[in-house]
C-alpha cells in the first residue's frame, strides 16, 4: 500500500511538469480557416474599442481641464445651433452608426465563413462524458471504423465534420487554436469542423462547467501531414497484438478478469463500453483525459488509486496486488 501511494504521489507531483510542457490554448492565434475569420474580428473589434475609449478620454479630458475666462457667464458657454454646436453631435452620431453598421456587416460575413463547408472529407463522432472523450472514426466502410480517447488526429489542410453527443451533462468541446467552443448536449447531436493549415499539436479543453473534475477534461488534436495521418490509421485500425511474455500474458488475464467489462481490447475478449478503448492506448500521450503523461509510473498510480488522483472519476480504485498490479502495466505497454 506504502508503494502505491508513493506512485499516486509522484503521479501528482508530475501532474505540474505536463502542464507546463503543454501547448498554449490561445485564441489569439489560430491556424485554420474554422477559427481565422472569428480571430481577425476579435482582433479588429478589440482596436476599435481602443480607439473609441481613447477618443472618449480624450475628449472627456479636454472639456474637464477646459478653463473657464475670468468672469465669464456660464449661459454663455451653452451650445447653441444658430453657433453651429450641434454640428458636432451629428458628426459623432454619424461616424459612431457608420462604425457600428461596419462592425455588424464584418460579424456577419465572419459567422458566413466559419459556417460548415458544403464538403468535409472525415467524420468524426466525439461523445463527451464525466470527464473524458471518446472519438470515433466514422467511415463507409465497416472494417475501417476505430474508436479512440481523448486524442484526435486529423491530416494537415482537410476539413474534418465533429458531431458531438454526450452520455450525461452539458459538456462543451473547444479547441482554441482551430475553432470556437461547441456545446455538447444530451439528447441531441451538435455539429462542428475543424481544420487545422499547420502540423502541430493543439490543446482544447471543455469549456462547460460539467462537474468536480471539469478542470480535468482535456483533449489534444494532432494534426498530421498525409503521410503519417494515414500510417497512424493504418496501426489504428490494427487488432491489439498477443503479449509475447510471461508478465504481460499473466497481465492480459488479469486485465480481462479486472478490467474488461469497462474497457474494450480489439482482438481480445474485452469489450466494455463504459470506459474508454484501449487497443492502442500507448500510441496516446497521456492518460485520464490529459491529467496525467503517459508512463509506466502513471499507469500504475491511475489503477492503483485513480480515486486518489482524479476524485469522483467512473475509473474505481483496484485492490490489485502488487504482482497483478505489475503484470497489468507490462500488458498495457505492449498496447501500441
Amino acid at each position: 500500500m506504502k508503494t502505491i501511494r508513493r506512485a499516486c504521489a509522484a503521479a501528482l507531483a508530475g501532474a505540474p511538469l505536463l502542464a507546463g510542457a503543454e501547448p498554449a490554448m490561445s485564441y489569439l492565434h489560430t491556424v485554420g480557416p474554422a477559427g481565422d475569420p472569428a480571430t481577425r474580428l476579435g482582433w479588429g473589434l478589440g482596436i476599435v474599442s481602443i480607439v473609441v475609449v481613447v477618443v472618449i478620454t480624450v475628449l472627456l479630458l479636454g472639456a474637464v481641464l477646459r478653463r473657464r475666462a475670468p468672469g465669464a457667464d456660464p449661459a454663455a458657454l451653452a451650445v447653441n445651433r444658430d453657433e453651429g454646436g450641434m454640428r458636432w453631435l451629428y458628426i459623432g452620431v454619424g461616424v459612431s452608426t457608420v462604425v457600428l453598421i461596419a462592425c455588424a456587416v464584418w460579424t456577419m460575413f465572419t459567422v458566413a465563413a466559419v459556417a460548415m463547408p458544403a464538403r468535409t472529407d472525415l467524420t468524426l463522432q466525439v461523445t463527451a462524458a464525466q470527464w473524458w472523450w471518446s472519438v470515433r472514426y466514422e467511415s463507409p466502410e465497416a472494417d475501417r471504423i476505430f474508436t479512440t480517447a481523448n486524442e484526435i488526429h486529423i491530416p494537415v489542410g482537410r476539413p474534418v465534420r465533429i458531431e458531438l453527443k454526450s452520455q450525461d451533462v452539458i459538456h462543451s468541446f473547444w479547441i482554441p487554436r482551430l475553432a470556437g467552443k461547441m456545446d455538447v448536449i444530451p439528447g441531441q447531436t451538435n455539429v462542428t469542423w475543424l481544420q487545422a493549415d499547420q502540423p502541430g499539436t493543439y490543446r482544447g479543453q471543455c469549456g462547460e462547467y460539467c462537474g468536480a473534475q471539469h478542470a480535468h477534461m482535456a483533449m489534444y488534436v494532432v494534426a498530421d501531414t498525409p503521410q503519417d495521418y494515414a500510417l497512424w490509421v493504418r496501426d489504428q485500425l490494427r487488432d491489439a497484438a498477443a503479449p509475447t511474455t510471461l508478465p504481460a500474458q499473466h497481465g492480459e488475464q488479469a486485465f480481462l478478469s479486472h478490467c474488461a467489462a469497462c474497457h474494450a481490447v480489439r482482438g481480445t475478449a474485452a469489450g466494455g463500453i463504459l470506459g474508454p478503448d484501449l487497443t492502442h492506448l500507448m500510441s496516446r500521450h497521456t492518460i485520464a483525459a490529459g491529467l496525467l503523461p503517459n508512463t509506466p509510473g502513471n499507469l500504475a498510480a491511475w489503477i492503483a488509486d485513480s480515486q486518489a488522483l482524479k476524485p469522483g472519476s467512473r475509473m474505481p480504485s483496484l485492490a490489485l496486488s502488487g504482482s497483478d498490479l505489475s503484470s497489468v502495466v507490462d500488458y498495457l505497454q505492449t498496447l501500441h
